[in-house]
């Protein structure tokens, strides 16, 4: 029966990690294939995380079936990587966005498009209303009185 549960988790634990790597040369597909910036930061962050997390988690088992313990470190980068892939490809999308990195010609939405505008007409409307500063004429001190 031990033998069988060890059998198992060979196999598992290979599928897992074989999945990994396949999903992470998919998404180095995406990057060459897909034609702008935004959709190549789709296949980047979603299906390489993916690919990094199915790797790390036939670690994990790997680890915890043959080895007997339980990898704090593994599960920390399991986390890390679950969290901190999308944040860092939505904070790159917008910034290429608000940088006017154009869409492929096909897109059909701009959903950000909106939020965009309704930011700048506020925007604008606020510097409308605020005064205009007036500049104030500094005269030259005279040094020679001090004398």
């Amino acid at each position: 029966m031990q033998e069988i549960l060890l059998t198992s988790g060979e196999v598992l634990v290979a599928l897992l990690i074989l999945a990994g790597a396949l999903l992470s040369a998919l998404s180095s597909f995406g990057l060459i294939r897909l034609p702008d910036m935004y959709l190549r930061s789709h296949a980047a962050a979603k299906i390489t995380s993916l690919g990094v997390l199915t790797v790390l988690l036939g670690a994990f088992l790997y680890f915890w079936i043959f080895e007997g313990y339980v990898s704090a470190k593994l599960l920390l980068g399991i986390m890390f990587v679950f969290i901190t892939a999308p944040i860092a490809s939505h904070l790159l999308g917008r910034a290429a966005y608000h940088s006017g990195v154009p869409m492929w010609d096909k897109s059909e939405r701009d959903d950000l498009k909106e939020v965009v505008d309704t930011m700048k007409d506020k925007e604008r409307t606020a510097n409308e209303d605020r005064p205009l500063m007036q500049e104030k004429i500094v005269e030259p001190v005279d040094t020679s009185a001090r004398e």
